[in-house]
């Protein structure tokens, strides 16, 4: 088998891990944004751990490590506004990307957007730099919403 071929199993067999959509989000100071999650795991129950992998270089990470907080919004499906607003770079630098949507505060005070039936706000327990174009944050939950009304409105 060649590389491509066993790359492209790879990538199969990837999407076959259940999953979502997900928007990280802090705020420091006078800043706030946010970004599309690459992946989200629960990696312990005692406490309650999330593990979060986002690229490398993102224009969260400086916002996150001087908060050392986050919150994590789950994206209904099919919602595009949102998946519009924080996978563009451009758009989260020029402009702020929360303008306009309802939010709200948990403990930590990093933005929870209230369009998203499922929300956990956290505190940094972890940064993993990897040798490769992810980085992690394992985040402790100080406070989690699920809301069945806003996932059935949306």
């Amino acid at each position: 088998m060649t590389q491509t071929t066993q790359d492209h199993e790879i990538v199969q067999a990837f999407a076959k891990i259940p999953g979502g959509t997900f928007v990280m989000t802090s705020a420091f100071e006078n800043k706030r944004t946010g970004v599309i999650a690459k992946s989200v795991q629960n990696c312990a129950d005692e406490p309650a751990l999330l593990c979060i992998a986002i690229r490398k270089g993102h224009w969260i990470e400086p916002i996150i490590r001087d908060s050392h907080f986050f919150g994590l919004c789950a994206v209904q499906r099919g919602d595009r506004l949102l998946q519009r607003r924080f996978s563009s770079p451009a758009f989260s630098r020029e402009y702020d990307p929360f303008d306009g949507l309802p939010i709200s505060r948990m403990i930590s005070g990093a933005p929870i957007l209230d369009r998203c039936a499922v929300a956990f706000d956290c505190e940094v327990v972890r940064h993993f730099d990897l040798e490769a174009d992810h980085e992690l944050y394992i985040g402790h939950v100080l406070a989690a919403r699920v809301s069945t009304e806003r996932a059935s409105t949306r």
